[in-house]
């Protein structure tokens, strides 16, 4: 379990390195070279007196450092969510094998106990972590012990409550994110607006030119943030709702599987 932790630890450390690398790269080399053109061909239009409409395209909606911060949050989450995804894509297949050789109709004693707990064990190490595994050996080894099956059911409660209580408080940290993206979004609407009054004698002049692009910072972080925030909550209860399946077909496997079985001596 704690070879398990610190793997996931330099998982999501790589994980938000590599984020902040590729977005940073594609802004720096795409994004605001692009929206800078379109900016100053607007403030080129609006100088000029033409009539025109301006247009806000992608790249400039998404160009501030708070847009970009929140991208790399963004891309941050759905790489910690993919891992845990992946993780229990991965238990979920073990609920479609055989991983206790017990025959219909077969009454299984305490005495019995040790002897099917002989395929868990020689489960891969990796598979003998998972949930599944886990509680089946759990709930074998009070058998073996107690001989009581309201000793085994209740093992095999516990130990699924705890894995969930255990996966609830993993998923802390894209809660964090959930939460940090669109606080990162009102940042900038506050830096945008201060941008803007600071700029407001230009306006009085007649130059209203950077109070628009100030205004443009405001409104366009908070935008993207909201909608950033959006997809990571969708992608966390889909997350969420795997997992908890995870858990309670894992408890009526036991008890299908293993529980029913249980003959007390």
């Amino acid at each position: 379990m704690k070879q398990r932790m610190s793997s996931e630890f330099i998982y999501q450390l790589f994980a938000l390195l590599i984020a902040v690398i590729v977005v940073h790269a594609v802004y720096v080399g795409a994004i605001r070279p692009a929206a800078d053109e379109q900016i100053r061909k607007e403030m080129a239009l609006q100088q000029s007196g033409e009539d025109y409409v301006p247009e806000r395209s992608f790249a400039v909606v998404i160009r501030d450092l708070e847009q970009e911060a929140c991208f790399i949050l963004l891309i941050w989450a759905l790489a910690i969510m993919g891992y845990k995804g992946r993780r229990t894509i991965n238990e979920q297949s073990l609920l479609n094998r055989r991983l206790l050789d017990i025959p219909e109709g077969t009454s299984v004693l305490p005495e019995d106990a040790r002897e099917y707990s002989r395929s868990l064990e020689a489960l891969p190490e990796n598979e003998q972590d998972y949930l599944l595994p886990r509680t089946l050996l759990s709930a074998l080894q009070r058998f073996a012990t107690t001989g009581s099956i309201q000793a085994v059911s209740d093992t095999i409660k516990e130990s699924c409550e705890i894995e969930a209580d255990r996966l609830d408080s993993e998923l802390s940290m894209v809660r964090y994110i959930a939460w940090a993206i669109p606080s990162i979004g009102f940042i900038g609407t506050v830096r945008g607006i201060g941008e803007a009054l600071g700029q407001a004698y230009k306006a009085v002049e007649g130059d209203i030119s950077g109070v628009t692009v100030s205004l443009g910072v405001a409104f366009n972080s908070t935008f993207v943030a909201l909608v950033l925030s959006i997809i990571i909550m969708f992608c966390l209860h889909q997350l969420q709702l795997s997992q908890e399946r995870l858990v309670l077909d894992c408890q009526r496997y036991a008890d299908k599987r293993l529980l029913r079985h249980l003959v007390s001596s």
